[in-house]
């Protein structure tokens, strides 16, 4: 059996009339940019979260990026974030002028205990990840910000429908960032993004930002960029928002189920803190004799990918971060974590097919 870790045929087979359906809906409207379908579906995201404000921009990474520059973040200021996460996280940060600095984790996750140590006179703002589908601990996170008056923007950019406490990922902190890239939970069929807050003021700004900083037609109140999600992506984003729950409860059924199955080996399986929703963006263990096993998985069909081999503290790109220390936990997982595949439209064959070729390795 062939398992991709990526199987976007299922989806079509399943979606592609409806898809065809919504793009041929917007061709024909003539609107194409900043229209009735990008304001319906931000109406529909806030509400399905329970946010008062949901900003549609370009991708995941606009949407860091000027929900940090609404807030005020520019050169000479620092940003406190996690090193294992993917690039566009510290380089949000970056593209403000601002200086990322990082912090160990804890499990997969930033560790609060770490932020004391990377507190300094330049820090502004925290950005905690919540990565493969999983809220940092924000309780914490949100009672150190607010001690040292910190702005606190969410990576939620894997975790769309993720719970923290009986709250949803992206409305915890004052501003929450999300990605639309097509792999993720909600996934567009190209680029796109979304910030949500309960800031009213941060809010009037970042829909400046994203539009030239336009107040109307040839006016700009100051310098935005040209960062906006197209009418087709929202259209289509509309129409699979409406299947989220669905397919995170079979994504969660998918990763329980792994976890269960392989309880026996020590493969160090993605932590659950109390009181979370995990929506299994990814399904990450960790163990030693990692490259063994992706060998062993290979050569029986089964594609595994690693999230994140090299940390970012040990990119040439960000050689100018601070670091708070060697991140030993941080280099630690680095050299253990391996992704296995799973995706709402996996069959349980696949599943079975995927723990059958681990319990082998360990034969």
């Amino acid at each position: 059996m062939q398992i991709n870790f990526f199987d976007f045929e299922q989806e079509i087979q399943i979606l592609g009339p409806k898809i065809e359906e919504t793009v041929m809906r917007v061709i024909r409207s003539g609107r194409y940019i900043l229209g009735p379908e990008l304001a319906a579906f931000e109406h529909e995201f806030a509400i399905s979260i329970g946010a008062k404000h949901a900003i549609g921009v370009a991708n995941g990474t606009d949407a860091l990026m000027l929900a940090l520059k609404a807030a005020g973040i520019g050169p000479g200021d620092e940003v406190i974030t996690v090193a294992n996460t993917f690039a566009a996280t510290a380089l949000a940060i970056a593209y403000t002028g601002a200086t990322p600095v990082f912090v160990d984790i804890k499990g997969h996750l930033m560790d609060p205990a770490q932020l004391e140590a990377a507190l300094s006179p330049q820090t502004r703002a925290i950005i905690p990840v919540h990565l493969y589908g999983q809220c940092a601990e924000m309780d914490t996170i949100k009672d150190f910000a607010k001690r040292h008056e910190l702005f606190v923007l969410e990576d939620a950019c894997q975790a769309h429908g993720a719970m923290y406490r009986g709250q949803p990922a992206g409305t915890i902190g004052q501003a929450g960032a999300f990605s639309f890239y097509p792999t993720k939970n909600l996934g567009a069929y190209g680029d796109a993004g979304m910030i949500v807050t309960n800031d009213h003021e941060l809010a009037d700004k970042l829909r400046l930002l994203r539009n030239y900083g336009q107040l109307d037609r040839y006016h700009y109140a100051l310098q935005g960029f040209n960062s906006r999600m197209d009418e087709i992506q929202a259209a289509i984003l509309r129409l699979k928002l409406n299947s989220l729950i669905e397919m995170n409860g079979r994504r969660r059924d998918i990763g329980e189920y792994y976890a269960k199955a392989l309880a026996e080996f020590e493969l160090a399986p993605t932590e659950l803190l109390e009181g979370s929703t995990h929506v299994y963006h990814l399904y990450v263990a960790a163990l030693p004799e990692r490259d063994r096993l992706r060998e062993h998985l290979k050569e029986r069909g089964v594609e595994t990918l690693i999230h994140y081999p090299v940390p970012l503290h040990l990119q040439p790109s960000f050689s100018s971060a601070r670091c708070v220390g060697d991140l030993p936990v941080t280099m630690e997982r680095a050299g253990q974590i391996v992704s296995l595949p799973l995706s709402p439209w996996m069959s349980n064959e696949a599943v079975d097919y995927v723990i059958a070729a681990v319990r082998d390795f360990y034969r």
